[in-house]
Order: C-alpha cells, then structure tokens, then sequence
C-alpha cells in the first residue's frame, strides 16, 4: 500500500479552519489561501521546524516546505536520522512578500496571530518532542514569542533554507547537526552517523520529500526538484510565481 498523508484530524482541521486573516492583506500572497503543515500531527514528533511561510510549490502540494528550501529541510532530517519523527509549521500561514518580510516580522505579535500560532504549536507536539529548530528570522521570533515552549526540547536558531548568505546557511546548518545528532534519537530507519554539510551545499545535501507527507494522488516528481536545479536556471522549483499576475497565476512545469 502506498503511503500518504490522509490530511489534519478533525480537531486540527477545526483548529486550522480558525487561521486569522493577515493583517495586511497586500503584504501577502492572500489569494492562494494558507498552508500549514508537513509531518506529523499526533505528538510523535522528535523535532519541531519552524520555518517562516509557505511558497509556490507548498500551494501546488497543499503542504508546507515541500520545494527546493524543503528539500534542503529533509536533507537537514535526514541528517540526523529523522525518516518521520518530525512536524513542519510555519510563522504564517500565509505567503509573505519579501518586500513586506521586515515588517510583518513585527506583526507576529498581533493578538489574533499569536494566540492561533502558539496553539497550533503546542497541540502538534507532545512529551517525545526533543528539539525546536527555527530557521530564520521570521521563525525565530514566532518562537521567541512561543510562551509555552516545551524547556525539555533543546531550541537551535539557524538560516533560513532560502538564505542569501551561502556561507552562513551551510556553516550554521552543520553546527545544528553536530549538536542536535547529541539530542535527538534517530528514527529506526535512519542513520545519524553520515557526512554531516562540506564548506558549500551540494546536491547530495538535498532528498526528496517523503510521499508519506503528501496527499494521495500527487506526481512522482512533485517534491524532488533535482531536474530543475541540474538545468543551472538559477529557479531551483518547478512552481513559480510569474509577475506581474503573481497574486492569481502559478506555472507548474513537469519534467521532460
């Protein structure tokens, strides 16, 4: 039987259905709707992602962190051992404009926004949760606004996947790896003991997204962009935004 994800129990759907509005409306990608999870809901999560908003290809996949920077985030799982044992949520739900990023960082505070997130963050994990790992600024401080973090889980704070820094992403990534293998137990079929990041991310450091943490139906190919980022065009996804119409036109393109 192939494996996929079966979608949010009733109690996480109610609770996502209650997702607020932005508060900016024109700061977002409002249109394509929220996005938010990948992984698992049912407290058996190890590790805790936090990541900033959904992109293109999350719409596409109806699951967050699923493009190149997702690929990146389970390359980072599967470093230390991790095939299932973990959850992926987001600052917001919804796409922000970079140009708004700075900004909306400062609207995580908002009423609304704060009480929803933290209760999503407190109801998606549970007693085995061993590590937060915040990636990014806009992460960071939907975190660091988390009151009722669980304080057995160890908190890493490292680039976000799409960072512009090369050298910072990679050199914080392996440090995060060297400390978080000491914490977090490796699933069964996992493996801890691999090469950890070089000096610069390769193609090795990337895997595709499990098909466990899709829904039932997809193409093969949606979670591995492999194809796309050997083609070199500098867009490593295979979903993309196209201006001037970016808030009502995605292009999807299938391999060859």
């Amino acid at each position: 039987m192939a494996e996929f994800d079966r979608g949010p129990t009733d109690a996480f759907a109610e609770l996502f259905s209650r997702v607020p509005d932005p508060p900016d409306e024109q700061a977002f990608w409002f249109d394509w709707g929220p996005i938010f999870y990948r992984g698992r809901l049912d407290g058996s999560a190890r590790l805790l992602v936090v990541a900033s908003d959904p992109g293109a290809t999350e719409r596409i996949a109806g699951r967050t962190l699923v493009g190149d920077a997702g690929q990146r985030v389970q390359g980072f799982l599967g470093k230390l051992g991790l095939t299932r044992s973990y959850v992926c949520l987001n600052a917001w739900a919804y796409a922000v404009h970079p140009s708004s990023a700075e900004e909306m960082k400062d609207r995580l505070d908002d009423t609304a926004q704060l009480k929803w997130r933290n209760e999503v963050f407190g109801k998606a994990v549970g007693p085995a949760l061993q590590a937060v790992v915040a990636m990014g600024f806009m992460a960071q401080e939907a975190v660091r606004l988390w009151d009722d973090r669980p304080q057995q889980a160890v908190l890493a704070k490292v680039p976000h996947p799409s960072s512009h820094d090369p050298v910072a992403l990679v050199n914080g990534w392996r440090s995060a790896v060297t400390t978080l293998r000491a914490v977090i137990d490796a699933d069964e079929d996992g493996d801890n003991t691999g090469p950890n990041y070089g000096e610069v991310f390769e193609e090795s450091d990337y895997r595709p997204i499990p098909r466990r943490d899709l829904p039932f139906g997809v193409p093969a190919f949606l979670g591995d962009d492999a194809w796309v980022r050997a083609k070199g065009t500098g867009h490593p996804n295979s979903v993309s935004r196209p201006a001037p119409d970016d808030g009502h036109t995605l292009l999807w393109k299938a391999p060859d």
